[in-house]
């Protein structure tokens, strides 16, 4: 990153310090720092006082903080902190100022805590795979289908490295030796889940982990609610593969269609539980049914590119003929030869006709002809 542009260092430093001070997706937080500026902000929350001019609870915390020490120690761990002005600073972040709240959280994040060598800018063109923890076999099999089509083509998957779905899209694009990216609800140190410690070290040796929250923070339930706006955010869309009516998933579905990027769906089984919310969403129009990833990425893609062709069962010869020449193919028995007059007489059509017509036939070897009569020749 060296060389590359740079946000200015006290912008830098106010933002860690406002990140610190606030829950991750406080839309106040986001709109006030959009419209003053971190360090105006910043500035303004230290020289609080109250009616006895002591200082607000919240000046006394901000000024108990030591971001640049925050920095330091981050960076010494290999993370590093990208703001608005960096250049991998992902653009489509920038989107999530005029989408509406959504269950209290909103706003453009004040920053992010990256531990991995990827820059963020490269998941311009990025596919959110997400969906059910507690997933079916089949749902884990589509999803790491899914990612690694998408991986292949050279779009990044980005997902939560949760149980289940999340899991699964990120091995399905490292399997297809493609672009993975895994955003948190917990500081980018820590392995949440505890079990996929492995699978996030290797992202953040080769690709990024990214967490809006600080290092060292645990996850809430309130943080995985505001990091779904980002999975949302930095992809071009989002599938769900698998969701019950009550799911995160489903939630960062709502955020892709906040920030009018495209909502994706998996059918499932009629009768599966793990797909009840997805079958809704399709139901509802508010989502698009796909089952491969042509069709994600036919959605996602600019115009005219991943194009996908209307699926059909393959052209057979005899899908090319005329009506009446498909008229007597129809009237020829499978198994026992009948005579020219008899499938005349099946047809509805004159015999002189239908002589010149199965003669057509056996010449496109779709009927053989023999001393007892005419039958279908064998498929090829």
């Amino acid at each position: 990153m060296s060389g590359a542009a740079r946000a200015p260092d006290e912008e830098r430093i106010a933002r860690v310090a406002l990140n610190r001070l606030a829950e991750p997706g406080d839309p106040r937080m986001a709109s006030v720092v959009g419209e003053l500026g971190a360090v105006a902000v910043r500035d303004h929350l230290l020289s609080e006082r109250d009616l006895q001019g002591l200082a607000t609870d919240v000046a006394g915390r901000l000024a108990a903080l030591d971001p640049v020490g925050d920095l330091e120690r981050a960076a010494r761990r290999g993370i590093r902190f990208v703001v608005p002005g960096d250049e991998e600073w992902p653009a489509g972040l920038d989107d999530l100022a005029a989408a509406e709240p959504l269950q209290g959280s909103g706003g453009p994040p004040l920053g992010l805590w990256v531990r991995g060598p990827l820059p963020l800018s490269e998941l311009a063109s990025s596919v959110a795979v997400v969906g059910s923890r507690s997933s079916s076999m089949y749902g884990v099999q589509v999803a790491g289908d899914l990612a690694a089509g998408i991986a292949r083509e050279g779009h990044g998957v980005v997902s939560g490295a949760a149980f289940g779905i999340d899991v699964a899209a990120h091995r399905g694009a490292l399997g297809a030796q493609g672009v993975t990216v895994a955003v948190l609800a917990c500081g980018v140190d820590r392995a949440y889940p505890l079990s996929h410690r492995a699978l996030l070290d290797h992202l953040a040796d080769h690709f990024a982990v990214v967490a809006e929250t600080p290092p060292g923070c645990a996850p809430t339930k309130l943080r995985f609610l505001s990091r779904n706006r980002l999975i949302a955010a930095l992809s071009r869309g989002t599938v769900v593969v698998e969701a019950a009516d009550r799911s995160g998933a489903l939630n960062t579905a709502s955020w892709a269609s906040r920030l009018h990027r495209a909502v994706m769906g998996v059918p499932g089984p009629v009768t599966s539980e793990p797909s009840v919310g997805v079958h809704e969403l399709l139901r509802s129009g508010a989502g698009t049914l796909v089952t491969r990833a042509a069709d994600v990425l036919e959605l996602v893609g600019s115009a005219g590119d991943h194009l996908v062709e209307p699926r059909r069962a393959p052209e057979r010869p005899r899908d090319r003929l005329p009506r009446r020449d498909r008229q007597v193919l129809d009237a020829v028995p499978l198994v026992r030869p009948a005579p020219s007059d008899a499938i005349a007489r099946t047809a509805g059509m004159g015999l002189v006709e239908v002589r010149s017509t199965l003669e057509r036939l056996a010449a496109r070897s779709l009927v053989l002809g023999s001393a007892e009569g005419w039958r279908l020749a064998p498929e090829p």
